[in-house]
């Protein structure tokens, strides 16, 4: 049986449990430029904060840094990127590259909005199901 996680429609479902991507420059998160909490769709791990996200044009919400451990790398199937996953679900996120120079950090998460739920500072964060719940 799985677990209690959040309902997912079927775009949701392509890329958080198939591993799928959206298509560039449609994410709802891509250009938000407000201050907040990113969650995980699947689960509600907060994930990243508003400000860590920056400006890379590449069609997908960027970030240069995760909240503590909530987010793990794993080598993708394609044997050349790096896959970001939710540390909590395992849900899909998206990917992180190296080296690009956007930022002084040097990291690019890129990041599918569906995979995500936005929270502005000064709402309550919804609690987090864990897998075993």
């Amino acid at each position: 049986m799985s677990p209690p996680f959040n309902p997912l429609n079927d775009a949701e479902q392509h890329v958080i449990l198939r591993k799928g991507t959206e298509r560039p420059h449609t994410g709802e998160y891509t250009d938000l430029k407000a201050h907040g909490t990113f969650i995980c769709r699947q689960c509600n791990l907060p994930i990243y904060h508003s400000g860590d996200k920056f400006d890379s044009h590449c069609g997908w919400p960027s970030f240069d840094e995760h909240l503590g451990d909530s987010v793990q790398r794993v080598p993708d199937a394609d044997g050349r990127r790096t896959e970001i996953v939710c540390a909590n679900c395992r849900g899909h996120l998206g990917h992180v590259f190296e080296g690009e120079g956007f930022t002084p950090k040097n990291t690019r998460h890129c990041v599918n909005s569906i995979s995500m739920r936005f929270i502005p500072d000064g709402e309550p964060l919804p609690e987090v199901i864990s897998p075993e719940s």
